[in-house]
């Protein structure tokens, strides 16, 4: 039975080997990877395990705005994680409330539409009337997951990634 847990260091091995099966990059919604993170030492993964415990307990993140990330995990293994982004800052307006991503093994069993269920359950319990989700306009997965909990289109719009679709959910 899968469980989201918050980050942790515990979890480095298993961790690396998710990103490893995502390729390089930092295209993995929900994990708030940055460029700069790095994320193979041990040191490394400490510091940006820090980081993101810091964005939820500032008042304010650095980005302007609060995130409070989860993982996605099942025996040890992590299958994808979650990100609720809470403010009203251009990042949140451009990415949406929540993000998420799935392991490519792992896709497929409804962890996603599972994970987004809990984590719209805390958007709720911080006071949020209503979550803006997006995704990449080719990700069928994605945009079907959102619909399934209740995502009504918005737009589509273009970003700086290609276009995209803006959802919104009623909590």
């Amino acid at each position: 039975m899968p469980e989201l847990i918050p980050p942790t260091a515990r979890l480095h091995p298993a961790w690396l080997e998710a990103h490893a099966e995502w390729g390089p990059g930092q295209h993995e919604d929900g994990f708030g990877l940055r460029p700069s993170d790095e994320v193979r030492s041990p040191a490394g993964f400490a510091a940006w395990l820090t980081r993101l415990a810091s964005l939820s307990e500032l008042a304010e993140g650095a980005d302007g705005h609060r995130s409070l990330y989860r993982w996605i995990v099942e025996d040890d293994r992590v299958l994808g994680g979650i990100a609720l982004r809470y403010g009203n800052d251009d990042y949140v307006r451009w990415a949406g409330h929540i993000g998420y991503g799935i392991r490519p093994s792992a896709r497929r069993r409804g962890l996603a539409s599972w994970a987004l269920g809990r984590m719209l359950d805390e958007a709720r319990s911080v006071g949020l009337d209503r979550a803006l989700l997006v995704c990449a306009v080719d990700n069928l997965a994605s945009a079907s997951t959102i619909e399934r909990r209740g995502g009504v289109l918005e737009s589509i719009s273009g970003s700086r990634f290609g276009p995209i679709r803006r959802y919104w959910i009623d909590l």
